[in-house]
């Protein structure tokens, strides 16, 4: 199984010059962790919510004057659409990251997460226990 079978393609993308109230609004209503910063289809960037509750509410910055590009991890650990899952998830270890952009010829193809992992394993576990139970005898 590749990235491209488990990510989701629906990116919520902000620009770096996106005002911080803006991006929080559009994760609000999209209901995502995090905003991904673009600029020209490429992720420069991302926004998630604790970069907002850290960087711009405990600073005590104003969240209508600075911007996505003031608060976001720039250069965003990525990966491309053809990474098999067990590699992403060492990837995902490695850089200690919780979301990858995911890039497809450099382009912004989707965006894959923990959650989306953790999902994946939790069927497949699921699974293992149905065979499991299925060889047992009764209790």
């Amino acid at each position: 199984m590749t990235v491209r079978d488990l990510m989701r393609e629906d990116v919520v993308t902000a620009t770096p010059g996106t005002a911080v109230t803006e991006v929080a609004e559009l994760a609000r209503a999209e209901n995502v962790g995090s905003v991904v910063v673009v600029d020209d289809g490429e992720p420069v960037g991302i926004v998630t919510d604790r970069d907002i509750a850290l960087r711009v509410v405990a600073d005590g910055a104003d969240p209508t004057s600075t911007t996505a590009s003031d608060v976001m991890t720039a250069d965003p650990t990525t990966v491309d659409v053809e990474t098999g899952v067990m590699e992403v998830s060492r990837e995902m270890c490695g850089a200690g990251v919780r979301r990858m952009p995911v890039l497809d010829g450099g382009e912004l193809a989707g965006i894959v997460t923990l959650d989306d992992l953790n999902r994946l394993l939790v069927g497949e576990l699921g699974n293992l226990a149905g065979v499991v139970a299925g060889e047992s005898p009764p209790y």
